[in-house]
């Protein structure tokens, strides 16, 4: 684990706290915290900061598509301590800050969100909800029967906050609910049991973080695991799914799939995934709901206010 890095390792007990954030918005909320603080709204793709924002000890990228600027921009911040992001995934950021920096994410802001989109899509991909839409558009009264998601023998592989809220999530459905991680524990299995494990899931949710060690996790192999008919919902990241082994099992009929997330991000017109049969699929939003941006802004006042009293900073993910 990141080792504890306090507050006071981003700024002095009487120092100015400089913070650059992406919204106006954004800065009020900052700056209302303390006279200590000064924020700076800053858009990294308009070039490297200037005047006063070069003495940020904080940078807060922006909500959506957060990623390192070009270069020039962390070389204008020489005093920069702390990178606090406002979302869950790091894997942009993870090994490629600059010494000295501390790199934080928003671990929990979008919980509730996320874990209601894997659901939702659960449940929609379960009683055929995308034929039934489609069929719609067409102006075609087509009855059929699909599954059920009450009853069925739910695998989620991640059990951390989002793992668990959608476990609360579904509770209300009598799944047969079984989590997996990395490392095992009271009522985890370890990802070692997974080959055990897939061959009963009707439905696997896949809510894991992008990291060298999850990278492909869902390959040829571990969908060849899953029974026929069984639905895979990735609400992680797209790297964790083997796109190639998906789109085989898709095109040939023997699984399905809901995804919010790809591999390539955004999807090129014209790549297979968009006609693959069997498959939902949302650009990227399992996150954003009208709370995003307050959930973001919460994140980022409770850290600042952390880092004012040299207090020790949440959810660390890489530190020096």
């Amino acid at each position: 684990m990141p080792p504890e890095i306090r507050g006071s390792a981003v700024v002095g007990p009487d120092q100015t706290l400089h913070v650059l954030v992406p919204t106006r918005a954004m800065a009020e909320v900052a700056e209302a915290l303390s006279p200590r603080v000064r924020a700076h709204p800053v858009d990294p793709d308009a070039g490297p900061p200037t005047g006063e924002a070069t003495r940020a000890q904080v940078w807060v990228p922006r909500v959506n598509g957060a990623r390192l600027p070009e270069k020039g921009f962390l070389e204008a911040l020489p005093r920069l301590r702390l990178v606090q992001l406002m979302s869950a995934g790091a894997e942009r950021f993870v090994g490629r800050l600059p010494a000295g920096v501390v790199l934080c994410n928003a671990r929990g802001a979008h919980t509730p969100s996320t874990a209601e989109w894997a659901v939702t899509a659960t449940l929609a991909a379960q009683r055929g909800i995308p034929f039934f839409v489609r069929e719609q558009d067409a102006r075609r009264w087509s009855f059929s029967t699909h599954r059920s998601l009450v009853g069925a023998r739910v695998l989620v592989l991640g059990a951390g906050d989002i793992g668990q809220a959608i476990g609360r999530m579904l509770a209300g459905f009598d799944v047969e609910l079984t989590f997996v991680a990395r490392t095992a524990r009271q009522g985890v299995h370890g990802t070692d049991e997974l080959s055990r494990l897939l061959p009963r899931a009707d439905v696997v949710i896949v809510v894991v973080p992008l990291t060298p060690e999850t990278a492909g996790l869902v390959d040829a192999a571990f969908l060849a695991a899953m029974p026929d008919g069984a639905l895979l919902v990735n609400a992680a990241r797209g790297g964790v799914v083997d796109t190639s082994a998906l789109l085989a099992e898709l095109t040939s009929g023997r699984l399905r799939a809901a995804l919010d997330v790809t591999d390539p991000e955004p999807l090129p017109a014209g790549h297979p995934l968009w006609s693959a049969p069997g498959l939902l699929l949302t650009p990227h939003v399992a996150g954003e709901v009208p709370q995003t941006e307050e959930r973001a802004a919460a994140t980022l006042t409770a850290q600042l206010r952390r880092v004012l009293a040299g207090e020790p900073l949440a959810n660390v993910v890489d530190a020096y």
